[in-house]
């Protein structure tokens, strides 16, 4: 587990008491998808591997039956999945809180999370932010030149109407 630790973007806890086993199933395959390892851990055993990881901060979020998902990819997967699972499954599965740059989340917070976009979508809108104004000023730019060669092919296309005198 301090392995699993070790490497992870995001740690996020939650408890899975009452949810069926088919379920369970479900979650796990649709978390390891996304490259994220969800497993059930012993308060004990997950509260010492927090210590040997130096990520006493894990303590704080872990509370009854827990499961933990492991991300280390994008920190927002994981969170997307859960919440998502939830949702669609009407699931009794609860998020307790999560560890995000060393940073404690609670729930609530994870959920917030889960409804950012990812780091590529957010990159996708600054880019296209940032090329509108270049693309209004291009059209700025090219209407007086447009304008000027429209008239002087309106001149060109009238000189070649009239009759050579």
């Amino acid at each position: 587990m301090t392995e699993w630790l070790d490497g992870a973007t995001i740690v996020i806890s939650t408890g899975y008491a009452g949810l069926p086993v088919a379920d369970m199933t479900s979650l796990r395959r649709a978390l390891r998808e996304k490259e994220v390892r969800y497993k059930v851990v012993k308060n004990t055993l997950a509260y010492i591997a927090a210590e040997n990881a130096g990520r006493p901060e894990l303590k704080e979020i872990i509370q009854g039956p827990s499961a933990i998902a492991f991300g280390y990819g994008e920190p927002t997967d994981p969170a997307k999945a859960l919440s998502e699972f939830i949702r669609e499954t009407r699931s009794p599965l609860q998020i307790h809180g999560a560890v995000l740059d060393g940073r404690v989340l609670d729930g609530a917070q994870v959920e917030q999370l889960a409804s950012l976009p990812s780091k590529d979508e957010l990159v996708a809108q600054m880019l296209s932010r940032m090329q509108s104004p270049i693309a209004g000023l291009v059209n700025v730019l090219n209407g007086p030149i447009g304008g000027l060669a429209r008239v002087l092919q309106g001149r060109i296309d009238q000189m070649h109407e009239q009759p050579a005198e």
